[in-house]
């Protein structure tokens, strides 16, 4: 069995959703599931965000007349680092059971790769090179950004090259090759457990 957290980021980017919420889930769907503790923030009437302490959903709408679309889902793994025991609703822990303060990667995608589930990396974006590396699974559209390497004003203290900083969902097909049609580098790895591996399938 596949211990603590672990099991929990395996399902979300195998799936693409947070048991069974995903980026287009309407945000009394995603409330429905992972419970009533959140902040909300809307942006300018047209955008919201709801804040559950890891996983955070995103909502465009085109006027306050229109109902909500969804955007997107973002996991700030990189928030557990703090070891706020409220960080993690009740809803996870009761489903996963404890969360460790880091992920490490090569742990994530070796049980990936068991499952016939493999991550890609893709050209990281100019402003994130070379701290932060960029893995997708083109499946479920997930990425999982991890610390490539430490920069004392560029990536977290309490953070190691190789832990996973975040994950997020959908990042599309198109997304993926306009980065590469742009050219943007791809770090080189500073330990094993960061190999770079195939490129992403065309």
């Amino acid at each position: 069995m596949t211990p603590h957290s672990l099991a929990f980021y395996v399902d979300v980017v195998t799936t693409g959703t947070v048991l069974g919420v995903g980026p287009t889930s309407p945000p009394d769907r995603v409330t429905g599931v992972l419970g009533p503790d959140f902040a909300e923030n809307v942006f300018g009437r047209r955008s919201m965000c709801r804040d559950y302490g890891l996983a955070e959903f995103f909502w465009d709408r085109a006027s306050p007349e229109h109902l909500w679309t969804g955007h997107h889902f973002t996991l700030q793994v990189h928030r557990l680092a703090h070891r706020d025991r409220t960080l993690v609703g009740g809803v996870l822990r009761a489903r996963y059971g404890r969360f460790t303060p880091r992920l490490r990667f090569d742990k994530l995608r070796r049980l990936l790769d068991r499952r016939g589930v493999p991550l890609y990396e893709i050209p990281e974006l100019q402003a994130n090179a070379p701290y932060f590396r960029t893995f997708w699974q083109p499946d479920s559209r997930v990425a999982v950004c991890v610390i490539g390497t430490y920069s004392e004003y560029s990536t977290p203290d309490k953070l190691r090259v190789g832990d996973v900083y975040s994950i997020q969902a959908p990042l599309s097909a198109e997304e993926v090759e306009w980065r590469e049609s742009r050219g943007a580098p791809s770090t080189r790895p500073l330990d094993a457990s960061l190999s770079p591996r195939s490129r992403s399938p065309r």
